[in-house]
């Protein structure tokens, strides 16, 4: 698979309208921003589908695989940034870490990152002012740019931290932010989620990890990686084709009915059941 990469800290492209994707599934090493100025169709995440519409804003993170399937002639607005883009905004270090980890975590948001229409209202004018910004190339534009996309970024942040748990704040301690990375980057290998290898890893001991995330989390540790193994579930009921057994394998359960058995516990209905009201309320929208 093609990789992209950027050699400078930010990036700004704005296509001509398209009627096909000029590209296959493809992946980069920054951040990108994607926004939907006209058109519909569908966007191909990691193996799950969105649909888009204009006034959509997604978000990739680095090593993400995408492409698209377009319905109606779209207009998409790109912008690219590197990770150390964040860091090199002059914020406390705290705060960069902050961003960069919720950044990082898009996946617990997916489809349009914007989940309010609020937001939504807040963008659009964003948005046009970075085309016209980019058009002009008139006097501090790449600094106006700059500013815009921060308050993209921050905004981007805001949502997703909508999905993380309760407990995690702009305040959270670093050490808690690495934890949950790990976790989530390593969800798929259940040896890699035991308390002893989190607990080496993160320079604590064992018996003390369950206490520490807990306070700083607001829920054990078994409860997070349950709740974010059945988020990644529904993302893909909702938005792929795989079959039960194949998310069963990829996330580590015993069996198919081992994950029936845990989704309904906790969503008190078979995943057949959810993809199917999931499919029927998409079609409703």
């Amino acid at each position: 698979m093609v990789k992209d990469n950027l050699y400078q800290p930010f990036e700004v492209v704005l296509r001509e309208p398209l009627s096909a994707c000029p590209r296959s599934e493809h992946s980069h090493s920054f951040f990108e921003f994607i926004y939907i100025i006209s058109g519909t169709g569908k966007q191909c995440i990691n193996k799950s589908k969105f649909t888009y519409k204009p006034g959509h804003l997604f978000l990739l993170t680095p090593d993400d695989s995408h492409y698209f399937e377009i319905l109606t002639e779209t207009q998409f607005l790109f912008i690219r940034f590197n990770p150390l883009y964040i860091k090199d905004r002059g914020l406390s270090s705290e705060t960069a870490e902050h961003l960069n980890f919720l950044l990082k975590n898009a996946g617990q948001a997916p489809g349009c990152i914007l989940k309010t229409d609020e937001d939504k209202a807040v963008v659009k004018p964003i948005m046009q002012a970075i085309i016209s910004e980019k058009e002009k190339k008139g006097l501090y534009s790449k600094a106006l740019l700059q500013q815009y996309i921060n308050t993209v970024i921050v905004i981007a942040a805001r949502n997703v931290a909508m999905s993380m748990p309760d407990d995690v704040s702009e305040n959270t301690e670093e050490k808690t932010l690495d934890i949950l990375q790990y976790i989530q980057a390593n969800i798929y290998f259940p040896e890699k989620l035991k308390a002893k290898v989190i607990a080496d890893k993160a320079g604590i001991s064992e018996n003390y990890l369950g206490q520490y995330f807990k306070k700083h989390t607001g829920e054990t540790m078994q409860q997070y990686i349950i709740n974010y193994k059945l988020k990644l579930i529904e993302n893909r009921l909702l938005h792929s084709n795989m079959r039960m057994v194949e998310i069963a394998n990829e996330l580590g359960f015993n069996d198919e009915s081992h994950l029936n058995r845990i989704f309904k516990k906790y969503r008190s209905m078979n995943p057949s059941d959810f993809r199917k009201a999931g499919g029927e309320l998409n079609a409703l929208v």
